[in-house]
């Protein structure tokens, strides 16, 4: 029997279609991998099973019967639960708390509440202590919380949205572990992953998504490797036709060397380990990889935002480990973060102060900044870089996706800077922001500036990087030329493909 089954979904958000036409089919007691790359429509498909959105178009249908969910109330009270990546637990209650809230009768007393959380814990391998508090957990522990409370509510149907991405390997493999008991308890588990050596030991079946529509539906894992999923999951275009062509070529002359480095989290997990690079004058190294894996903390690392563990970091010959991000723009280091407004930018300030955050030094004497001077250097900035704004005096928080990454490029290079990191520069902009974005990276490069380049659009890293290196578990993992990248390739080496072509 088909426990799920999703027919011609389809998603619209403003300006992007999340799903085209989607289909999915579960069967009952099985463990059903969802696969895609970012921006594929997994995440998005889910939801729309979850309750949390409704399909534009498509049917869903639950053991036969179709359904209409209107909340995650009503997709619960049907018996599908979802944990999603960010966890929706209240750190200073306990685990038995946050298990029964909001489905418990508040008459149950405490120690009876515990004791049965203890026994469901108990029958499906999720070891956990009821009475500890949530903040004392680890990821893993947290991860069992919520599969906890999903079992609590009796979920027949349960979503795991990328569930290792926060696991040691051996939380991972308990996971694995805990996923078979709940499907041989008749339960349907959906598996959302981009690590295919955890699809090939953990699920069933399979179904890969690519923009936003099914290309392969039911695929009995055993009959699949890692290779053969890569490529249903990147396409068979094994070349990029929009290809940059250099005009001026990169020198031989390392300006961003990075040995051996190593980040650890909060949870003492290695997220970047033990990575090595090094960046030459004019040219565009691009890191490829699926999203979790170490790209975020190395981009932080390099750009002095979070401690480093060990390893040394050098821009044109001048150590900088040990020093914080002041020192690092004074060295002649550009940061464009992925988060705009999180990191990049201040929401609440106007176009103006965003503008001159890296040169108010030069905007007055002291610690006073002329207004004048301010505005000019803003105007000067928005033309240049075609930033289309209401007025310098209003709060940049106003502005379009495009028009911000616009103005956080351009204010970052005015700093005349060695070597820029840019992180998923063009992400959520149209085509034509993409474009002018993609042209300024490249106008830079040929100027001499030496360009880190983290980005999850694959096709915008064949077509504008000298070279490729892929990240996978915090770690590099394989390296190709220009000339030799292809999305096969590369799609296979950041999928953990056993058959990988380095340079």
């Amino acid at each position: 029997m088909l426990a799920v089954e999703l027919q011609g979904i389809w998603k619209r958000f403003p300006g992007v279609i999340a799903n085209a036409g989607a289909s999915l089919a579960v069967q009952a007691g099985s463990v059903h991998a969802v696969l895609g790359e970012n921006g594929a429509g997994k995440t998005t498909l889910m939801n729309v099973l979850a309750g949390v959105y409704r399909a534009d178009e498509g049917s869903v249908k639950l053991y036969g019967q179709e359904r209409r969910f209107s909340s995650p109330a009503d997709a619960i009270g049907a018996g599908v639960a979802m944990v999603h990546q960010e966890f929706r637990l209240i750190p200073t209650f306990t685990v038995a708390e946050n298990v029964a809230l909001g489905a418990s009768p508040m008459m149950l007393r405490k120690r009876e509440m515990e004791q049965q959380v203890a026994d469901l814990a108990d029958r499906f391998g999720l070891h956990t202590d009821p009475g500890r508090e949530v903040w004392n957990l680890s990821m893993g522990e947290r991860q069992r919380v919520e599969i906890l409370k999903a079992l609590w509510r009796d979920a027949k149907i349960l979503i795991l949205d990328e569930p290792t991405a926060v696991l040691t390997p051996d939380e991972a493999d308990e996971l694995g572990r805990i996923v078979a008991a709940m499907a041989a308890d008749d339960r349907s588990i959906i598996f959302i992953s981009h690590k295919l050596g955890e699809v090939t030991r953990f699920c069933d079946e399979a179904t890969v998504l690519r923009g936003g529509a099914t290309v392969a539906s039911s695929l009995p894992v055993e009959t699949l490797n890692a290779g053969m999923l890569a490529e249903l999951m990147v396409g068979e275009s094994t070349a990029v036709s929009q290809r940059r062509v250099r005009t001026n070529p990169a020198t031989d002359t390392a300006v961003l060397a990075v040995e051996n480095l190593t980040v650890r989290d909060l949870h003492g997990i290695a997220t970047v380990d033990g990575v090595s690079l090094q960046v030459n004058e004019g040219e565009i190294l691009g890191i490829a990889g699926v999203a979790g894996n170490g790209q975020r903390p190395l981009a932080d690392a390099v750009a002095g935002l979070v401690d480093t563990e060990s390893g040394s970091i050098q821009l044109a010959g001048e150590a900088l480990s040990g020093t914080g991000p002041k020192a690092r723009i004074a060295a002649g280091l550009a940061y464009v973060p992925e988060d705009r407004l999180g990191v990049g930018l201040a929401p609440k300030l106007t176009v103006t102060e965003n503008a001159i955050i890296r040169s108010y030094g030069t905007t007055g004497s002291g610690p006073m900044v002329d207004r004048a001077i301010a505005r000019d250097q803003c105007e000067s900035l928005v033309d240049q870089y075609n930033v289309k704004i209401g007025g310098v005096d209003r709060p940049i928080a106003g502005l379009s996706g495009g028009n911000l990454q616009r103005l956080l490029v351009g204010r970052e290079l005015a700093t005349e800077p060695k070597v820029l990191i840019a992180a998923q520069p063009t992400r959520g902009l149209d085509v034509q922001g993409v474009k002018a974005i993609q042209d300024v990276l490249v106008a830079q490069a040929e100027a001499g500036v030496s360009i880190l380049l983290i980005s999850e659009d694959l096709d915008e890293l064949l077509a504008l990087s000298d070279r490729v290196m892929v990240m996978r578990e915090g770690q590099v993992t394989a390296e190709f030329e220009a000339s030799q990248a292809t999305r096969a390739l590369v799609g296979a080496a950041m999928a953990g493909s056993a058959h990988q072509e380095a340079s």
